[in-house]
C-alpha cells in the first residue's frame, strides 16, 4: 500500500496528566505525565501507523521542544521529515480532574514561521522530484506568520501532481481550502456552521450544508463529526447518517484526528468511502476509550467498525 503524507504546520508536545482537583493559587500535584507527539497531522500520522497503515509525517520542529518532538516520534516508530523553523516548537496539556471527571485543556500559541519556513512544509507536497504520496493529510491550525490560503496552495499542489488531499481545518483557512477545493473535509459541527454562516441546528440544515460543498466542488467527500450524535458523509450519492457506538468516555482528546487517519488510511487501502467512512466512526469512538494523549488502538477501532458494520 503506498503511503500517506500528513502535514503539520503547527504541532505541539502533549503532556498529559490527572489530578483530584484543579483550583486557583495553591499548588497541584499531579500523576506522572504522559507526553506524546501532537497537532492535527501529526496526531492522523499516530492513528494511521496504528491501524497499519503506511505513512511519513512532515512537521515543523525548532527549539529544545522541537528536538524532543522529533524524539517521541521517532520513538513511536514513524517516518518523519522535520522542517527545522528558528522558534521553539509548541508545548500543549491536558488535565483532567478526576473528582469530577472533567478535563481541562490548555493550547498554547505556535511559534511564528518564516516564509521560508512554511515555503519548506509547501514543497514537501510539491517538489517534483519526491515520489508522490498516496493522499496527503492536510491538518491542525496556522501559527502566526502562516497565510491564510496556505492550506488552499496545499491543495492546489497537490492536485497538479494528482494528489487527493484530505483536510480538517477551521475559520479562513477552511474557507480558502474549500474555495480551491479538496479531496475530503472534515469539520466538526461549528467548524461548518462558521463556514456556513448559520447555526446549522437541524438535521435538515446540516445535510444540506455538507451536501452544499459536494455541489460546489469544494470536497467530493465531506465527513461531518457530530460529536455525541455521531457523523454524516455527504458525495455525490447523496448523505449518510451513522450513529457512534456506545462507549465509555475516558478522553476525548485527538477523536475527530483519529477519525481523519481511520477513514484516510482505509480509503488508501482500497476501501469504499461509505466502509472507510464507518471506519472512521469507528477510530473516533476508539480514542475515548483511552486517557490523555493516547489516541485509538487498533484492537478497539477493529471491534468497534464490525459492531457498525453488523448494524448497517
Amino acid at each position: 500500500m503506498s503511503s500517506i503524507l500528513t502535514l503539520t504546520v503547527n504541532p505541539t508536545v502533549d503532556i498529559a496528566t490527572a489530578t483530584e482537583r484543579v483550583e486557583p493559587i495553591r499548588k497541584i500535584r499531579c500523576d506522572t505525565p504522559r507526553r506524546d507527539p501532537g497537532g492535527g497531522g501529526i496526531n492522523a500520522a499516530r492513528v494511521i501507523a496504528e491501524l497499519g497503515g503506511d505513512v511519513i509525517a512532515v512537521f515543523t520542529c525548532g527549539g529544545p521542544v522541537g528536538g524532543a518532538l522529533e524524539g517521541y516520534m521517532e520513538h513511536a516508530g514513524l517516518a518523519v521529515r522535520p522542517i527545522p523553523i528558528r522558534e521553539d516548537t509548541r508545548i500543549s496539556f491536558t488535565v483532567a480532574e478526576t473528582s469530577s471527571g472533567e478535563e481541562f485543556r490548555f493550547v498554547m500559541p505556535g511559534p511564528e514561521l518564516m516564509p521560508a519556513e512554511w515555503q519548506a512544509c509547501l514543497n514537501a507536497v510539491a517538489d517534483p522530484d519526491v515520489p508522490p504520496p498516496a493522499m496527503v493529510v492536510a491538518s491542525g491550525s496556522l501559527p502566526p506568520g502562516v497565510p491564510e490560503d496556505f492550506y488552499a496552495q496545499v491543495a492546489s499542489a497537490a492536485r497538479g501532481r494528482g494528489i487527493p488531499c484530505a483536510l480538517d481545518a477551521s475559520g479562513p483557512a477552511l474557507k480558502a481550502a474549500l474555495d480551491e477545493g479538496v479531496y475530503l473535509v472534515k469539520p466538526n459541527l461549528r467548524e461548518l456552521a462558521e463556514f456556513a454562516g448559520t447555526s446549522l441546528d437541524s438535521e435538515v440544515d446540516q445535510d444540506e450544508a455538507a451536501m452544499a460543498l459536494v455541489r460546489s466542488g469544494s470536497a467530493k467527500i465531506v465527513a461531518l463529526t457530530l460529536g455525541a450524535d455521531g457523523a454524516l458523509l455527504a458525495t455525490n450519492r447523496g448523505v449518510t447518517r451513522v450513529a457512534p457506538p456506545s462507549v465509555e468516555v475516558r478522553s476525548a482528546v485527538g477523536a475527530g484526528d483519529s477519525f481523519l487517519g481511520g477513514m484516510c488510511r482505509q480509503l488508501v487501502a482500497g476501501w469504499s468511502v461509505e466502509q472507510a467512512f464507518l471506519y472512521g466512526v469507528a477510530a473516533g469512538s476508539a480514542a475515548l476509550l483511552t486517557t490523555g494523549t493516547e489516541l485509538c488502538r487498533r484492537e478497539d477501532v477493529d471491534r468497534l467498525y464490525s459492531e457498525l458494520e453488523s448494524r448497517a
